[in-house]
């Protein structure tokens, strides 16, 4: 089956770390850039960041430059978010996606995400 799968999530206290996994199944990862995106309960889905897969070129959302890192292991047909300096405003179900331009503007179909929460 053709899919994106979400993990890492957790409860974090403010000011700790996580790091998201999204791995594929299915289809070699390396062909596609990828960005993750998050959606706070009765918020819309924003994008987070993205990194391509030809030069590995990476942009992130204002509200997490300096604190997140977007990564890619090809060799384990995964993408990574390492989160740093986690604030309760980050709290979300986190999901990967198909994003060619880079534009958080995805091609692909949702998987069930990672929860974070950031609470004290």
């Amino acid at each position: 089956q053709v899919q994106l799968v979400e993990s890492g999530g957790g409860l974090v206290q403010p000011g700790g770390s996580l790091r998201l996994s999204c791995a594929a199944s299915g289809f070699s990862l390396e062909r596609y850039t990828i960005c993750w995106f998050r959606q706070a309960p009765g918020k819309e889905r924003e994008g987070v960041s993205c990194i391509s897969n030809d030069d590995g070129n990476t942009n992130y959302a204002d509200f997490v430059k300096g604190r997140f890192t977007i990564s890619r292991d090809n060799a384990k047909n995964t993408v990574y978010l390492q989160m740093t300096s986690l604030r309760p405003e980050d709290t979300a179900v986190y999901y990967c996606n198909k994003d060619p331009g880079r534009s958080y503007i995805p091609i692909g179909s949702w998987g069930q995400g990672t929860q974070v929460t950031v609470s004290s």
